[in-house]
């Protein structure tokens, strides 16, 4: 059962490191802001509960070693939030501020609203659910992440990532999953340009897959029961089992593999493909 030593409610803190390493702290409805624009505030700290916090500051999470956050407000100007964290909760709150969490571990954020460019790199055993998240870089050489129900709008997004599970998502992306290893999205919709090229054990189940140039230089890719729409030019260069129901534009130059489809646009072999393509097309039933 949490107990916490000391509650503060109603404060404001405005100074450098102004709640350096404390301790079993409750804090409600307090904000860290001001003209002395400190930062830091809760740097080093160990079991902190957060209700209805607003944080205008820059780094008031870092080091920090079980914490939990309902209700609070980071604005733009909070930078770099959250960094090198274990074991932290974040639930209805607002995330806003470029690198929000870096280098952290166990950290899991539900029904939160968050907008952050280059968020999640470095991580580990990150946890999202019900989560909105706009970045133009997110989630970079992230490890074991499992995410539910993420809205997810960005560019640059799951390059380098190991061991990541999403289900019921949507995701508005381009050069997403490139380099990736061991991935599995279900049930969700995937929307953006050259998805997952390089990626290794990259699985979509299930899944509504949008456009040009999808899923090129893969291993062990595998699609099962997917549908595709603009996608052309797909599958170059890949080791590939895909089960695809309607169309698919075109593919080009498939590695190796099977692919089937209700129906291929135009199917594509080069006489100057670097690699011999031995993959089986099937087209219908």
């Amino acid at each position: 059962m949490e107990h916490y030593t000391k509650t503060i409610k109603e404060a404001r803190f405005g100074t450098e490191r102004a709640l350096y390493a404390a301790k079993d702290l409750h804090l409600d409805r307090c904000r860290f802001e001001g003209a002395e624009d400190g930062e830091s505030a809760l740097k080093e700290s160990h079991g902190i509960l957060a209700e209805n916090c607003y944080f205008d500051l820059r780094y008031p999470l870092w080091h920090t070693h079980g914490a939990r956050l309902t209700g609070c407000e980071m604005t733009q100007n909070c930078r770099a939030a959250l960094w090198y964290d274990t074991d932290v909760t974040i639930g209805r709150s607002v995330m806003n501020g470029i690198k929000a969490v870096r280098e952290c571990r166990g950290v899991r954020i539900s029904e939160t609203q968050i907008d952050s460019p280059e968020f999640g790199w470095k991580s580990r055993a990150l946890d999202l659910k019900d989560v909105s998240l706009t970045s133009e870089y997110a989630f970079l050489e992230c490890r074991d992440l499992n995410a539910d129900r993420l809205r997810f709008t960005g560019k640059y997004s799951f390059q380098y990532t190991r061991g990541v599970r999403i289900s019921h998502s949507e995701l508005h992306t381009k050069d997403a999953f490139w380099h990736a290893k061991d991935v599995c999205v279900t049930d969700s919709e995937v929307d953006g340009e050259y998805l997952g090229w390089y990626s290794e054990g990259l699985t979509f189940v299930r899944c509504h897959i949008k456009g040009t140039q999808p899923l090129c230089y893969c291993k062990r890719l595998r699609l099962i029961d997917c549908t595709m729409e603009n996608c052309d030019l797909a599958f170059e260069y890949s080791d590939v089992r895909a089960e695809i129901r309607g169309t698919i534009d075109s593919v080009k130059n498939v590695r190796r593999g099977v692919v089937r489809a209700d129906r291929i646009g135009e199917v594509i072999v080069t006489p100057d493909s670097v690699f011999s393509p031995r993959a089986k097309i099937v087209v219908g039933s």
